[in-house]
């Protein structure tokens, strides 16, 4: 029966949203019932993506949960995003767009030119090598899982290249929220492009975001940083053709790839939502608009349950073995990459800054 074939994710995604109630209840706890603040200073999506980690690795997760964590990790977290969009105040999202571009090309280039120069150093394998750098600069293991049957990167390949992605963006995504707001003074347009650019996987820079926002009260960040990195990761229709060409250089085109599997068609749901919220503005808010205010408000609250849900999956998902037993090249690479893209951006940045504001 076709009801069967859905219900198979049910577990896991009910698991997920247990993480996600503990979070908020951890939380609640800490921040305001011990540490006495009107609003908990903490982050829930840090919680949830800690307390995966550790149920993920001290105990053993049952195959029958492991469906609903994957789509957790993959739907949940695309439509936590796609209701991020009815946050931005109409073409919003126009002011920052501008920046982002060249910011994100800039980003790009100077990683692959330096990721290139110190494989080379290393000697790590070419197509790992190609799988580490569009991780890097594009959106982290979905450009790696778009990337490797065109390059016929094999499955340790693949699963070094996650493992090291994995871990640095886990780090930068721990470490970048508190940095960037102290760094740039809690300018939220400069703090959310950093985010966008300098963190590797979508759901990373969510999370950052989302930490940004709960710890600072800046949901301005939260929306600049998602945007960001929805721009950055429509660079996969550029990158992964070029990659390709670079790859199989001399070689006939492989037959049956198709450039529209790689598009991440969830930035079209988030520019919907962004037109949603230009409509219902435009018609309600003239009459004061008290119920379209509640919706608005209802499906922020959606989109920041979605997130955190994806959060725990992901960390329930994450090996700290594979991670363990990567190596110490790829580790380097991984390493250098992650500090080349956060410099590049905060130069970038203050290059802008300088001549352009």
């Amino acid at each position: 029966m076709v009801y069967k074939k859905y219900l198979v994710v049910v577990p896991g995604i009910i698991l997920a949203f247990i993480l996600y109630s503990l979070s908020q209840g951890f939380n609640n706890i800490i921040g305001i019932e011990l540490l006495g603040y009107s609003k908990s200073p903490i982050s829930t999506a840090m919680i949830a993506i800690l307390l995966g980690i550790f149920f993920g690795n001290f105990f053993k997760i049952r195959d029958s949960f492991q469906k609903g964590l994957d789509f957790s990790r993959d739907y949940v977290l695309k439509f936590g995003i796609i209701c991020l969009g009815i946050q931005l105040k109409p073409f919003e999202f126009l002011d920052f767009g501008k920046i982002a571009i060249p910011l994100i090309l800039i980003c790009i280039i100077i990683v692959l030119i330096t990721i290139k120069l110190l494989v080379k150093k290393l000697k790590i394998p070419t197509r790992m090598a190609y799988l580490i750098s569009i991780g890097s600069t594009v959106c982290g293991t979905t450009a790696i899982m778009a990337t490797a049957p065109v390059i016929k990167a094999n499955k340790n390949e693949i699963s070094y290249a996650i493992a090291n992605i994995t871990l640095f963006g886990i780090l930068s995504m721990f470490l970048y929220p508190y940095f960037a707001n102290f760094y740039f003074d809690g300018n939220s347009l400069f703090a959310g492009l950093f985010l966008g650019t300098a963190i590797h996987e979508t759901s990373q820079v969510a999370a950052a975001g989302l930490i940004y926002d709960q710890q600072f009260n800046s949901p301005e960040t939260l929306n600049i940083a998602t945007v960001t990195k929805l721009i950055r990761n429509t660079f996969l229709i550029i990158m992964i053709p070029l990659f390709a060409i670079l790859y199989n250089r001399g070689q006939t085109k492989k037959k049956g790839y198709s450039f529209l599997s790689i598009f991440p068609f969830f930035v079209l749901g988030f520019i919907g939502m962004i037109v949603l919220r230009n409509i219902g503005d435009n018609t309600f808010l003239g009459d004061g608009g008290k119920n379209w205010i509640e919706i608005i408000n209802f499906i922020k609250a959606v989109s920041k349950v979605f997130l955190t849900m994806a959060m725990a999956a992901i960390g329930l998902s994450t090996n700290l073995k594979d991670i363990k037993n990567m190596g110490h090249e790829p580790f380097v690479v991984g390493f250098v990459a992650m500090f080349t893209v956060g410099i590049v951006s905060i130069i970038t940045i203050e290059m802008y800054i300088k001549f352009f504001t």
